[in-house]
């Protein structure tokens, strides 16, 4: 049974059950196809199907993206992996648990080990205090929603250890201020733009591309509310909304707040995957995809770089991926990965969150690609 079979199965299995409305699936090695499939509907009431080019809401998906115009930008010297947070942007100055000013830097930023934390309490917090994380609609810029976080202790000092965050947020409007443009245009400028990413924005280029977004549920996923709770692990519930990326007021998420097609993210791994391409140095890329939190663990045989989570033991991360695969995904329904002793790109982008995501299908693709 080859991969295109395997594959093939999985889709059609998670379609049929209605857990997975639609999703494009690209996997290459080497920069070839071993496979390509669109499959399912964009919006299924107006029995819209997924094409190759249905843009989807990026989720988590823009934060590697963001990363590396960072990290371009710090290739042509206008930024330094080692600048402090506050030098750019003296209005967040948040102190470490102790009541002690954050020496915060880039570093750890793009690391997640800056002490910020994605926590549900920062969205609740009285009226007038709540900080929006990236994914539930604001009409706050960069600084009226974040400089909230003055008030708010770190989760623990900077480089101390490691938590998933909108860290990636705070590095957007560091981008921004350097760039001195929106970081939109910076984005396009320096990653965006030079790799052909077309419809990679901040927003929609094409509404009538645009996928529904979908939700878990049983027995089959529901069409998204706006505003979206969807519950979580251990009692957490994440919030969305779905018209947030209409609304220009609302600050240009670096964690979540892209949209783009399958084709073009694919682009993008596939040119961290060869170095960089024309974006980014070859040694910058290889540092991005190697640890760079030192003994910290991201998740069980994993530690972190500056695109996504690092496989440092495939048997503790019980995965078929090789050592020094580097994986991640995005909320709205997203999962990548990058295999580079085997050549390969793989990504599956969906229109259901959580299950794209943080379900089961993600995990079968990946068997699906490594099956004998």
């Amino acid at each position: 049974m080859g991969i295109e079979h395997r594959l093939n199965q999985v889709i059609d299995r998670f379609i049929g059950s209605g857990k997975i409305t639609g999703t494009v699936v690209l996997a290459y090695r080497n920069g070839q196809p071993l496979f390509r499939r669109a499959a399912g509907y964009a919006d299924p009431e107006a029995g819209k199907p997924v094409e190759f080019d249905t843009i989807f809401r990026l989720a988590s998906l823009t934060k590697p993206i963001v990363a590396a115009t960072a990290l371009s930008m710090i290739d042509r010297g206008l930024l330094s992996i080692s600048d402090r947070v506050a030098r750019h942007l003296p209005w967040f100055q948040p102190k470490t648990p102790d009541g002690v000013a954050a020496n915060m830097s880039i570093h750890h930023l793009l690391t997640h080990t800056s002490g910020l934390v994605y926590d549900v309490a920062l969205e609740h917090l009285p009226d007038g205090q709540a900080i929006t994380c990236g994914l539930l609609n604001t009409d706050l810029d960069f600084e009226a929603n974040f400089s909230r976080h003055n008030a708010v202790p770190l989760a623990f000092a900077p480089g101390t250890a490691w938590a998933y965050s909108f860290a990636t947020d705070i590095l957007g409007a560091v981008i921004a201020k350097v760039h001195g443009g929106t970081l939109e245009d910076a984005v396009v400028t320096y990653v965006a733009g030079p790799l052909g990413m077309a419809d990679s924005r901040f927003h929609v280029t094409d509404p009538t591309r645009l996928a529904v977004p979908y939700a878990d549920a049983h027995p089959a996923a529901i069409r998204m509310t706006d505003p979206y709770f969807a519950p979580g692990e251990a009692g957490w519930t994440l919030g969305f909304s779905p018209s947030r990326i209409f609304n220009p007021k609302a600050f240009q998420s670096g964690g979540a707040g892209m949209v783009g097609t399958a084709g073009d993210f694919l682009a993008f791994l596939e040119a961290l995957r060869t170095g960089g391409g024309v974006v980014l140095k070859p040694e910058t890329v290889g540092l991005g995809l190697s640890n760079r939190i030192g003994a910290l663990v991201s998740d069980p045989g994993c530690s972190f770089g500056y695109f996504g989570a690092v496989v440092e033991d495939p048997a503790e991360a019980e995965t078929p991926q090789a050592a020094g695969t580097v994986r991640w995904g995005g909320v709205y329904g997203h999962s990548w990965f990058i295999d580079q002793a085997n050549g390969l790109a793989v990504l599956s982008m969906s229109n259901n969150a959580l299950e794209g995501c943080m379900g089961e299908f993600p995990g079968k693709i990946v068997e699906a690609v490594y099956a004998a």
